[in-house]
């Protein structure tokens, strides 16, 4: 079906789509190079490509010559020079919500870790508090902490946890498999029923469970012992043995 007809231009719906896409997808590139060396990049190319427009509209024949040559190897050019962009394109394409529904992520190295995270903690009897965001967004509060945007890893969290080091106080928040932020300030649940049993990590780990659905993992500094709130409920003194499977069937549920 045509929208409109000008002389021997024809522009249909599918012309209309394809303009969309194409227009989304340098929107997104922009994005992506926004704040980095990228930027200077891009401005030559659009005067490069200026240049070859004049090139071919006068018939320069050396410029012409010369410009398709350095053509031959500029796309390879362009991979190594945007390489960095482009893993970090492709790393958010896969983690987009969209893609989520197509393809079924594996949680198991998520749930490893903080599992292993968890047990060392306890070990150690560092204070732990560790944020599962699931469906309803956390930004409120990952915008309370510093952000990291770090690939999930034990070391990497029993390293924050660390007593007197300067992110030790505060949850950290992870999204996906990734610690997205630490230090973070959590609301303090206000059940009269944990009031006087808890002390601050186990009321923030129930606080912010009754208002998303989060998993939160706690460790006891005192006693070394692990905690699971989730959806208002503290599940007290987990097995370390069980700790992986209540974990996963957690995440699971509704």
């Amino acid at each position: 079906m045509t929208i409109f007809h000008i002389g021997f231009l024809k522009f249909g719906w599918l012309d209309l789509i394809d303009v969309v896409i194409v227009a989304f997808l340098f929107y997104r590139l922009l994005l992506l190079m926004k704040g980095t060396r990228s930027v200077q990049i891009v401005v030559g190319l659009f005067l490069l490509f200026f240049i070859s427009f004049l090139a071919f509209w006068f018939q320069l024949e050396g410029l012409k010559w010369l410009i398709t040559n350095i053509a031959t190897v500029g796309i390879l050019v362009l991979v190594i020079v945007f390489q960095p962009e482009l893993r970090s394109a492709l790393a958010q394409i896969g983690h987009n919500k969209l893609f989520r529904l197509f393809f079924r992520y594996e949680k198991e190295k998520t749930i490893d870790e903080l599992v292993k995270t968890a047990i060392r903690l306890s070990q150690l009897r560092y204070g732990g508090l560790m944020v599962i965001g699931r469906e309803i967004g956390l930004k409120n509060f990952i915008e309370t902490g510093k952000p990291i945007n770090a690939e999930i890893s034990s070391d990497l969290l029993v390293t924050i946890f660390t007593p007197y080091t300067p992110l030790h106080d505060g949850a950290a928040i992870i999204q996906g498999d990734f610690v997205v932020a630490v230090a973070c300030t959590l609301p303090l649940t206000q059940n009269p029923l944990y009031s006087q049993l808890f002390g601050m990590r186990h009321k923030a780990a129930i606080g912010v469970t009754e208002e998303s659905d989060a998993i939160v993992i706690v460790v006891s500094e005192e006693t070394g012992e692990i905690s699971i709130a989730f959806k208002g409920v503290l599940h007290k003194n987990i097995d370390k043995t069980n700790l992986k499977e209540t974990l996963t069937k957690m995440a699971k549920s509704g």
